[in-house]
Order: structure tokens, then C-alpha cells, then sequence
């Protein structure tokens, strides 16, 4: 899943100020940056779940997943990761254990409308109970720790507030 957002001088996603998170241990959930060297259990978790994350909240009118062979998906992963580095968007491996079970992805906005974030999250269909729960975590976390005046997160059966700042 690759975004559009590109750097510039005169516009940034996150002030320059912003410690980024490199880790989230919270909620029974395990966040770090998705890296290149995750792209063997990255391809099989989603692998395995595309039709799951279609139809998760987000992900319907999105176009991913597309079939990828792995050596794509390692062009992802490392556009992901370069994107975080760069501080441009910020793709999160959600782990259970030492086990990748889904992904979190926070990005500006199509537009690039100051302070508005987009985000999707998935899980692997097998763990469908826990993408609810991962949901909650992430948006109280984006509510409460990041500099976004607007989150824009796909509600699951009721309407989750982030915007509330």
C-alpha cells in the first residue's frame, strides 16, 4: 500500500518537533515500523486475509490488495519505510507476541490538508475478533499522543469520535 505524499519545505505532516513513535506496547497490541525484513511474515499475513481487509472498514474503495510476488512487496515495505524515515507517512506492523497479525497506516490526507490524517488498519482474518479492539487503541493513541487536529479512521459499528481535540 503505497501513498502519494512527497516532502516539501513549505509543508510538513508532523511538526519537525514530533518524536515519532518508534515502538507502542499497549492494549495486548505491539506496534513498530514496518521494515524491509518483515517482508516474508508481512506477504503471508495479508496474503492470506485479502478478502478479510477488503471488506474492512477503509480498505472497500481503497484498491488494495492487489496480487503482489513477494519481491513487490519488498519494494512496498522499503517505500513504507523510507516514508517513515522521511516522515511522510507511518506504517506500522501490528504484532500479538513476536507474531504479525496486521498493519496501522497513518498519512496526510489526499489533499494534503494541514493537520488531517488518514488512517486504515487491518488484522489477518484469522484475528478478525481483535480488529475492533486494535481500532479503539489506535484511535485513542492518534487522539491523544499525535499532533492531528483531524483523524480520519474508517468506524467500525459505531461511530469513534477523533476529532475531539
Amino acid at each position: 500500500m503505497t501513498s502519494a505524499a512527497s516532502s516539501s519545505p513549505e509543508w510538513s505532516f508532523v511538526p519537525g518537533s514530533f518524536v515519532v513513535p518508534e515502538e507502542l506496547d499497549r492494549a495486548g497490541f505491539r506496534l513498530v515500523p514496518l521494515r524491509p525484513e518483515f517482508n516474508d511474515e508481512d506477504y503471508a499475513a495479508w496474503q492470506t486475509s485479502q478478502a478479510h481487509i477488503r471488506d474492512t472498514p477503509g480498505f472497500a474503495t481503497y484498491g488494495w490488495p492487489i496480487e503482489m510476488t513477494l519481491a513487490q512487496n519488498l519494494q512496498d515495505l522499503e517505500q513504507h519505510y523510507t516514508e517513515f524515515k522521511q516522515r511522510e507517512g507511518f506504517t506500522y506492523s501490528v504484532l500479538k507476541g513476536s507474531e504479525i497479525i496486521g498493519c496501522v497506516y497513518i498519512y496526510p490526507s489526499a489533499a494534503r490538508e494541514p493537520g488531517v490524517a488518514e488512517v486504515r488498519s487491518w488484522v489477518r482474518a484469522d484475528h478478525a475478533a481483535l480488529d475492533r479492539p486494535l481500532y479503539e487503541m489506535i484511535g485513542s493513541w492518534l487522539r491523544d499522543e499525535w499532533p492531528f487536529e483531524q483523524v480520519r479512521y474508517a468506524p467500525r459499528d459505531r461511530e469513534f469520535e477523533l476529532a475531539d481535540h
